[in-house]
């Protein structure tokens, strides 16, 4: 079943216009929504009921989209050329006075060009420098504080690093003074073998002397009593005969 056509003409109703009212209401702040986000559009919506209550709906702020819709107006309404340029000198005539206020401005911020002005005026522009210099001195300290915060974090992460060489360090030194100690204990030990081995070889050589000196001895007094021998004997022999004695 279809529904039928409704004429559109004013409610008598109050009670049916205001649900009207709030129905239709809801479905063209509804529809704006989607139209937004579908379409990336900019949309601002105001509606004033019969009681004279305000509804609005924007993308952003509504003050731009009044802007915005204000100078696109007048732009198309600057449809001949002569018009056009006319509003642009009138354009470039503001853009140059406020050029030469801000000039002004900043000559008198920095103590220039205050014959001219009055009593209220030198007020105003001793608190714009006062406030001024507030907000360089807050900017200044939230600087400082800033380098000294991270000043300090450098430094304590310095701090434990040099904590941690320091304890390589001395490690370093205990194992050093480990190795020390042992290379001095293999020497001595070294030293002492070779000390023993010298010393059993001199027990050596010192026993093998008196074994020498007995049998040097031992011929000399041979000689002594063969030459005893051949003098009691009548025999006078020479080297060689004795030689051959003792070869017998």
């Amino acid at each position: 079943m279809t529904r039928g056509k409704i004429v559109i003409r004013r409610i008598e109703n109050p009670a049916s216009r205001q649900v009207t009212f709030s129905k239709r209401k809801s479905g063209l702040v509804k529809k704006a929504k989607e139209l937004a986000i579908l379409c990336e559009a900019e949309v601002g919506l105001t509606i004033f009921s019969n009681t004279g209550r305000l509804y609005e709906y924007s993308t952003s702020s509504m003050e731009s989209i009044f802007q915005r819709y204000n100078e696109e107006k007048e732009h198309h309404r600057l449809l001949t050329p002569s018009i056009e340029a006319k509003f642009w000198r009138t354009e470039v005539e503001r853009l140059r006075q406020q050029l030469d206020d801000l000039q002004e401005n900043y000559w008198r911020l920095k103590g220039g060009e205050l014959c001219g002005m009055r009593i209220s005026d030198l007020h105003n522009l001793e608190n714009e420098l006062e406030m001024s210099l507030k907000n360089i001195r807050i900017k200044k300290e939230n600087m400082l504080t800033n380098e000294i915060e991270e000043l300090n974090r450098k430094s304590a992460v310095i701090g434990h690093e040099n904590v941690e060489l320091s304890n390589k360090v001395t490690l370093i030194h205990q194992e050093n003074r480990q190795l020390h100690n042992k290379v001095y204990r293999e020497t001595d030990k070294i030293k002492l073998e070779e000390g023993s081995c010298s010393v059993h070889t001199l027990e050596k050589e010192s026993s093998s002397v008196p074994l020498q000196l007995n049998v040097n001895r031992a011929v000399q007094e041979c000689e002594i009593s063969l030459g005893t021998f051949v003098e009691i004997c009548g025999f006078s022999p020479g080297k060689e005969r004795v030689h051959d004695l003792y070869d017998i």
